[in-house]
């Protein structure tokens, strides 16, 4: 199995560079290969930040690449609530921070738009400082 970068992750979904992602669709079609948490949270705000995606439409990319037979990820427990709550309405960072965080009795912030969605979802209870 072989780990990919946040570039290949890219280069796949956008097709913005014809080449590279021929390269990277070959690649990711013909290997096993391990996403990890922070190459999705780095892709999530490049498809949202340079492409400009909508919020819905990057976390359903992302999960739908996810599921491809050859994709392995590293936590998939975390990342899996992480688009559940996305698809919700929350920030996929904060969803994905809120995931990896579910052992805790609560998830402490200033972000009071956090505090209501998580609400809304079921998320973990965001608490003021």
């Amino acid at each position: 199995m072989l780990a990919v970068d946040t570039n290949i992750l890219v280069r796949y979904l956008t097709n913005d560079d014809a080449s590279q992602s021929a390269q990277a669709r070959t690649f990711i079609n013909k290997n096993d290969v391990l996403l990890t948490a922070t190459v999705l949270l780095e892709s999530d705000w490049v498809l949202r930040s340079t492409f400009d995606y909508p919020r819905q439409d990057a976390v359903e990319s992302l999960r739908a690449f996810c599921g491809l037979p050859t994709v392995t990820l590293d936590q998939a427990a975390v990342i899996t609530q992480a688009f559940d709550w996305a698809l919700q309405g929350m920030d996929f960072a904060d969803a994905l921070h809120m995931a990896a965080s579910r052992q805790c009795e609560a998830f402490v912030s200033f972000d009071g738009d956090l505090a209501k969605v998580a609400k809304r979802s079921g998320a973990l209870e965001v608490r003021r400082p």
